[in-house]
């Protein structure tokens, strides 16, 4: 008999048209081998109707208090989760919630729970931003529920903002890692992060560039599992065609002046930085206007000219720009890992330094990692190859320790 548990999710779904994604978001719950029990709003199912919850779950859908009086569902739903999942959810949803109250199956459920608790807005912007959803979103923070930030783009009609519900795939990618966590998952709530991603290019001309190999899926790691431990996180991701991760401001940027500028801007107030984008060491000095012809001859040669040392620039701007801000830092390596990471954790002097070897299919473009995570002191973390994120974890639980003294 197998006797694994099934992780058991509760769906809430608010009354708003991002309802539609919601199904999706259902659909990869249940092939993942997660028991989804649905909980919409009466206003949800003008959007979506009860059929579709129930075929897509493939159990009954609750919409009320008084649906199987005998089973007490108003507290038997959210004692019996390992997580409630609410989305999209509405500003009058965010605000029963932090109120405490209870006046349908879904805010019972909420009060009831003692699993980690995600929500998921959607809005329009002036909703979002109003003073009261702010301040009910900072006391459902202050209590430890996860609250997602919207992103940023097409609402409803003819509107663009903040306010719109992240793309499926992203928001399974929370719930997975709320679930990963359990009940510690909220040990970066109030914390700001700043991190960077993928690789800088330099342009030698309007086609070509000089590059490397980073995918930034390291960095983006970094990013879900910090918003997943109640970060706010900005990610400043240079070149990289993944999406956007859940409740993450993302800035494009395309060139190591723009990335070290970008993070510069965005470093003052933050708790920690980590730089885990590959930044390319030299640009070309001068950049041509127009495509290099081949001209039948030799090639003109490309002079080269020294890209800023960002990481060096942030631990050297540190005490008048963000005092105690802790500062991380990634080395590839090809050969002799350790004894050139310590060498760079000593030149750069930031706080915790990830070494990893790169190069024959490890690190770059790969879904797995490993690395050695060198500290001021001395120390040295080992972590073994897998997950990406598993990396992305241990990194956060050495800079909360350093965070919390």
């Amino acid at each position: 008999m197998n006797d694994r548990h099934i992780p058991q999710v509760v769906l809430g779904v608010g009354g708003g048209i991002a309802a539609y994604k919601v199904c999706e978001l259902l659909r990869r719950l249940t092939e993942s081998g997660h028991r989804a029990r649905v909980v919409p709003t009466d206003e949800a199912l003008r959007f979506v109707g009860e059929p579709t919850w129930a075929a897509l779950s493939g159990q009954p859908v609750e919409t009320g208090v008084w649906d199987r009086v005998h089973e007490v569902p108003h507290v038997r739903i959210g004692q019996s989760a390992d997580l409630v999942f609410v989305a999209p959810a509405t500003a009058n949803i965010l605000a029963k919630a932090a109120a405490g109250l209870a006046d349908d199956l879904l805010t019972n459920t909420l009060l009831t729970a003692r699993c980690p608790v995600v929500f998921a807005p959607a809005m329009h912007t002036e909703m979002w931003e109003h003073p009261a959803t702010r301040a009910n979103v900072a006391t459902l923070r202050s209590r430890g529920a996860l609250v997602l930030d919207p992103d940023e783009g097409r609402l409803t009609g003819s509107d663009s903002g903040r306010g719109r519900l992240p793309d499926p795939g992203e928001l399974y990618e929370a719930a997975r890692l709320a679930l990963r966590r359990g009940e510690n998952s909220n040990d970066l709530s109030g914390r700001r992060i700043v991190i960077s991603a993928g690789g800088t290019r330099e342009a030698i001309d309007p086609v070509r560039y000089i590059g490397n190999h980073s995918s930034g899926k390291q960095g983006y790691a970094l990013a879900r599992t910090a918003a997943a431990r109640g970060a706010q996180v900005t990610l400043v991701a240079a070149n990289v065609s993944l999406p956007d991760p859940a409740g993450v401001e993302v800035v494009p940027v395309t060139s190591a002046v723009e990335l070290g500028e970008a993070v510069q801007e965005r470093r003052s107030g933050a708790d920690a930085v980590v730089m885990a984008a590959a930044v390319a060491d030299f640009r070309p000095s001068s950049s041509v206007g127009s495509k290099i012809k081949k001209s039948g001859g030799e090639p003109v040669p490309i002079g080269l000219a020294e890209n800023p040392d960002i990481l060096a620039e942030l631990v050297r701007t540190r005490p008048e720009r963000a005092p105690g801000q802790t500062v991380v830092g990634f080395a590839a390596e090809t050969d002799d890992v350790i004894a050139n990471g310590r060498a760079k954790l000593e030149r750069k002097g930031c706080d915790l330094l990830v070494v990893n070897q790169v190069g024959q299919g490890r690190a770059f473009g790969t879904d797995d990692n490993q690395a050695v995570i060198l500290g001021t002191g001395g120390s040295a973390t080992e972590v073994p190859n897998g997950p990406k994120e598993d990396l992305a974890d241990r990194v956060w639980d050495l800079v909360v320790e350093r965070l919390t003294g």
